[in-house]
């Protein structure tokens, strides 16, 4: 089967996302299975990040050595199975190495998809960033579905991973096998490639344009439950909706974002949608009704849709060094930036009350709106890759 290289790689984001995703379901089943704290569930959660970050440093190399569709051929795949892994783990340290073998996957194709993207782009001369993110959006829509159906009727995680191990690799194989890679971005470094992907001046300042977007993504995924539950009288279902309200928006925005971003230029966009994000935040903050706090948080999800695919996009097009490199050092320096979000807005709901999560936010959106201008590098005069 031979698809254009724009549906090819689209679809790649989606079996990713479908590769990856439905461990965030389990993560309640793969604790009592151990029987371990919540404590010593967070220290296995760990694994993941740290795999992960490890990975962001020497991916670069990896990428320009062995070819982004090798990457993405073997690591899907893999990915899948280290999910299995997970219901496997017979004890925390092995689960927490299981995270970390987890974290290592995901990042290499993470990568590699990511530059193959911008590589499509390049060749095709239209953006499809944000599409290829807002189809990953589905998959991950898609495996939480599953996944809490299949806790519904009792399947074992072990056999919830296990059959989509074998999904994943046929989807992987029919993609994939025919894929032709597109040309590496030029660029204008010259010498050897260096040994770890570090930040540039250049990729910190997309960083803390993407970080607005990061951050309000952590407090509606990890706290907008919670915050329906304390600051309403409602049933249990539609404290749920917070999260359907939020990840619809995204994928919509995602899905509609390209041809809108070609319209009227991706700073203009980006600080329009930061608006759109500060709006739904004071909704969430004053809603004096569960009605008025979900049209907030669907808001907030159309205000952040774009904010991660198009600073990757914007790393990409750099042309300082290889655009893998700056793909991996700005999805490291953000992760590494966001280790700590999660004990910062917990000590913020406790001190402050729920709700005041979303005001210690409101600086680092403005920030994000600020630095939209950097999201349209100046054009260097390249060399080939």
């Amino acid at each position: 089967m031979t698809l254009s290289p724009r549906l090819n790689i689209r679809l790649v984001f989606l079996i990713q996302a479908l590769a990856t995703g439905s461990m965030f379901t389990r993560i309640p089943d793969l604790q009592s299975g151990l029987g371990i704290s919540e404590s010593v569930l967070g220290l296995c959660l760990l694994g993941q990040p740290v795999g992960a970050i490890l990975t962001f440093l020497l991916s670069s190399r990896l990428v320009e050595t062995v070819g982004t569709r090798t990457i993405i051929l073997w690591g899907v795949p893999l990915a899948a199975a280290g999910v299995a892994g997970l219901a496997l783990a017979p004890s925390p340290l092995l689960l927490f190495f299981a995270f970390a073998l987890f974290g290592v996957m995901f990042a290499l194709t993470n990568v590699a998809m990511n530059v193959e993207a911008d590589r499509v782009e390049a060749a095709t001369g239209k953006r499809l960033m944000n599409s290829c993110h807002g189809l990953w959006s589905v998959g991950q829509m898609v495996t939480v579905t599953v996944g809490a159906i299949a806790r519904g009727y009792g399947v074992p995680a072990t056999w919830h991973f296990g059959i989509i191990v074998p999904f994943i690799l046929m989807a992987t194989l029919v993609l994939v096998l025919p894929m032709q890679g597109a040309p590496a971005r030029a660029h204008t470094r010259t010498g050897p490639q260096k040994r770890f992907s570090l930040p540039t001046i250049a990729t910190l300042l997309l960083v803390g344009y993407a970080i607005g977007g990061a951050m309000l993504e952590a407090a509606v995924r990890n706290w907008s439950v919670i915050y329906m539950r304390d600051s309403f009288v409602v049933p249990g279902w539609v404290e749920t909706l917070t999260l359907p309200a939020f990840i619809g928006a995204t994928v919509g925005g995602r899905l509609l974002a390209d041809r809108l971003i070609a319209r009227f230029g991706a700073t203009p966009f980006a600080r329009t949608l930061g608006v759109i994000g500060l709006v739904g935040l004071g909704l969430v903050v004053v809603a004096p009704t569960p009605v008025v706090a979900l049209v907030g948080f669907f808001v907030i999800g159309v205000g952040i849709c774009v904010s991660f695919p198009l600073s990757t996009s914007a790393a990409a097009r750099l042309g300082d060094r290889p655009a893998s490199e700056n793909v991996a050092a700005l999805t490291m320096t953000t992760q590494i930036t966001l280790l700590g979000t999660p004990a910062l807005l917990g000590w913020v709901a406790n001190t402050f009350g729920i709700r005041s999560i979303y005001i210690v936010i409101v600086p680092v959106v403005l920030l994000a709106i600020y630095l939209a201008k950097y999201l349209s590098p100046k054009p260097v005069v390249a060399t080939p890759a």
